[in-house]
């Protein structure tokens, strides 16, 4: 027997509703309207991507649901985010959108099918209704409306299971792949908007800095910083465009650590790999190694230079026309020089380096960086030859994201350097003649870390 997790959406504790108060509960409504004019933001960028992407399949029916929502608990559902894709598409990006479709028509005609707002009619729906009614998860916007929004003809969502297409997955393989090819160059609003989102990303990691006192003096300060972090993405945006990774001392060595449920050490550095997703739902990534005390130590020191080096020259690599992978191979380069030059790599940096090497990655491990736009590992389901094989093209927006991580149990390793992992990462969009670093606003250097850090925490004073 199974328990299936649409079972554990009731409304258990929902009160009976009299004929009396469903009778008054139809009475004495006024009609809110969206102001006139409203449209969604950047609205004369959509209806270009609608034709680009129809004009990849022509006479053929596509459809880009926004996504459905998921129990988190019992009758609490996780907050919802729209599918990348249709939020592209349709510039329609609220916690309103679970389960509706855009639908190109063969003709290249898109129809939005979603559901309006419940009149405050007889069946009560905009009360009772506790996974859609307005009255539990408030306004939604009507036919017309949503037409004024987005420029593209509206119907009911009821009316879409009369003209469905019959399935193939193989040709959903191909929809999503161009979808994603469509969406690695961005346009000027797009830049603007991840430039807005690393801008406050900027902020949110002063603010953490100015909290490690009080972090520092918490259990679980990797948790005051995440949450410190998250308030600022709240407040200036959708929230966060990924998990924070707050990694403090060994910590750091966990790639993806989010579990934030450990104490802060004034001896040690914390990792903060945290960005702010904007309204529009584009993210910045942005990771800063800090020192909890504010001083890096000599041996922390050797090993964020080191990275930084290697960060320099990934960025040095980015231009139009450079293959993708360029950067990492010189990213990759400084870090097997620098680890055979500690002694660290007991073969030349050069046979580590080699396709049948890499025992370098032991301590680097992952790639130096990635697309980045609507999803923190943005076109992910791009092909090789047009992503990770191809070659940097003007408006694309990457991360480079270089790092060391000693493990802490690594025998291979002094036993000084066994608990640090330190990563810089930044974003940068490609210009006509090299790269743009969007994320300048946060200092890269050992001594601009420790003065901005100086500069803040003198500001608690």
């Amino acid at each position: 027997m199974t328990l299936h997790p649409t079972q554990l959406h009731t409304g258990s504790h929902d009160l009976p509703v009299s004929s009396a108060l469903a009778d008054f509960m139809t009475k004495g409504w006024g009609t809110p309207a969206l102001p006139a004019g409203t449209r969604v933001p950047g609205f004369a960028h959509f209806a270009g991507r609608r034709a680009r992407l129809a004009a990849r399949f022509p006479g053929e029916r596509l459809l880009v649901p926004a996504g459905e929502l998921r129990v988190r608990s019992h009758d609490c559902d996780h907050r919802f985010r729209p599918h990348s894709a249709y939020a592209w598409l349709t510039g329609l990006t609220g916690e309103d959108q679970p389960g509706h479709v855009l639908v190109l028509e063969p003709d290249g005609e898109a129809v939005l099918y979603l559901r309006p707002r419940s009149p405050r009619g007889a069946d009560g729906a905009f009360y009772r209704d506790r996974k859609y009614g307005e009255f539990w998860v408030g306004r939604r916007p009507d036919l017309a409306e949503a037409e004024q929004l987005t420029g593209v003809r509206c119907a009911h969502l009821d009316d879409l299971v009369h003209h469905r297409s019959d399935r193939d997955a193989a040709h959903d393989a191909e929809l999503a792949i161009a979808l994603s090819e469509l969406r690695l160059v961005k346009d000027a609003w797009e830049v603007d908007q991840l430039q807005q989102a690393v801008e406050h990303t900027v902020t949110g990691f002063e603010d953490v800095v100015r909290s490690l006192p009080a972090a520092l003096r918490h259990p679980r300060g990797e948790r005051w910083i995440e949450g410190v972090f998250q308030l600022r993405a709240r407040a200036e945006g959708n929230g966060t465009g990924y998990e924070t990774i707050a990694a403090a001392g060994a910590h750091a060595c966990v790639l993806h650590w989010i579990r934030n449920d450990g104490p802060l050490d004034p001896d040690q550095l914390l990792l903060l790999d945290a960005g702010v997703e904007t309204d529009s739902l584009y993210t910045a990534d942005v990771t800063r190694t800090l020192p909890l005390s504010g001083r890096f130590s000599r041996v922390q020191r050797r090993v964020y230079e080191l990275v930084l080096a290697a960060q320099d020259a990934g960025i040095a690599a980015l231009k139009p026309g450079a293959s993708f992978r360029d950067f990492h191979r010189a990213c990759s380069g400084v870090l097997a020089e620098g680890l055979a030059d500690w002694g660290v790599l007991r073969v030349p940096a050069a046979q580590a380096l080699a396709a049948d090497g890499g025992l370098h990655r032991r301590y680097t491990l992952c790639s130096s960086g990635h697309m980045l736009g609507l999803d923190v590992h943005d076109c992910g389901r791009a092909r090789a030859e047009q992503y990770l094989d191809g070659v940097l093209t003007e408006g694309q927006v990457l991360t480079v994201e270089p790092g060391l991580y000693l493990q802490p149990d690594d025998e291979t390793l002094p036993r000084e350097l066994r608990g640090i992992g330190v990563r810089v990462e930044d974003d940068l969009v490609i210009t006509a003649d090299g790269a743009r670093l969007m994320s300048g606003g946060l200092p890269r250097t050992v001594d601009g870390v420790e003065e901005w850090m100086d500069g803040l925490l003198a500001g608690n004073a």
